[in-house]
């Protein structure tokens, strides 16, 4: 091989990997993780972690890249996203379809393989509603953003079927924990970039309320929920003291933020409440996987 060629090939597979969005990856990796550890805390481990990882991990990033694939010419159109390797021009639909494809296929084979059917199961249908569900909705609907935080709200579950070989009620509450952090999350992005969500054609919330009005009631109302909802596990016996304590001031302070987020409703306002949901996602994860 030529030195010439090396940058180029370096950039290409820059670009393959920019397809499986690694940072959303690697949060369904730490979700699937904190499931995964919940479960065998409580109940003994009857699968691998690191195959309900890596499966999970390449199930993400292969639905990341179809989904890159079927949104090219909404990211065309977007500044936020203008760059991104198919609407740039730097890969064909084809490459990005074979890619996605492999990638999938892997994942849910190591699934099926190494932790059992019901992993393998919850995956798939992760992977087919977040593509073939919540896709096709993002330019119909602004309640697009609730279907989409159900896929998005799965990888614990799958971890959770990893090591009991089972779904219980414990793993619906996990899912309900992602699932209402999601949708003020969400709307947080949606609130920054709706500029560009009315150039390329999507009705999120904040497109359809200009004044943030809605938006911030709705932000509110599911942080409220969700402060409720994340001091079940130790009612569950999922979980401490220790957790309880730090999910009440974590989910205090979050909600601190979005009642500001909606009075304000500034671009500095929303981009406070979105880095708010980060670290409380990456908290509260941590006190899980903590646990007792």
């Amino acid at each position: 091989m030529s030195t010439s060629a090396l940058p180029a090939l370096r950039s290409s597979a820059w670009d393959y990997l920019e397809l499986t969005k690694p940072r959303i990856t690697l949060m369904v990796v730490l979700t699937t993780w904190v499931g995964y550890v919940v479960a065998a805390r409580t109940h003994g481990a009857t699968g691998p972690l690191l195959p309900a990882l890596l499966g999970t991990g390449l199930v993400a990033a292969g639905a990341s890249a179809l989904n890159m694939l079927l949104e090219r010419r909404i990211d065309a159109r977007m500044r936020r996203t203008a760059t991104r390797p198919l609407p740039a021009g730097r890969l064909r639909p084809l490459d990005a379809l074979a890619w996605g494809l492999a990638v999938t296929s892997l994942g849910l084979a190591a699934l099926a393989w190494r932790s059992g059917p019901w992993p393998a199961a919850v995956a798939l249908l992760t992977w087919s509603s977040y593509l073939f569900v919540y896709t096709p909705l993002k330019t119909r609907t602004s309640m697009a953003t609730l279907v989409g935080a159900v896929p998005g709200a799965l990888p614990p579950v799958i971890g959770w079927a990893a090591a009991r070989g089972t779904l219980d009620p414990g793993a619906l509450l996990l899912f309900a924990i992602l699932f209402l952090w999601q949708i003020p999350h969400f709307l947080a992005i949606a609130w920054m970039y709706r500029d560009d969500y009315a150039r390329a054609g999507l009705p999120t919330l904040p497109v359809l309320d200009p004044d943030g009005r809605l938006t911030g009631r709705q932000a509110v109302a599911h942080v409220l929920v969700l402060l409720i909802v994340s001091l079940v596990p130790t009612a569950a016996g999922l979980t401490g003291p220790v957790y309880l304590a730090g999910a009440a001031v974590l989910g205090v302070a979050f909600a601190g933020v979005a009642v500001w987020a909606a009075v304000v409703r500034t671009l500095v306002a929303a981009r406070r409440l979105f880095l708010t949901s980060i670290s409380y996602l990456a908290v509260l994860c941590t006190l899980l996987l903590l646990g007792r």
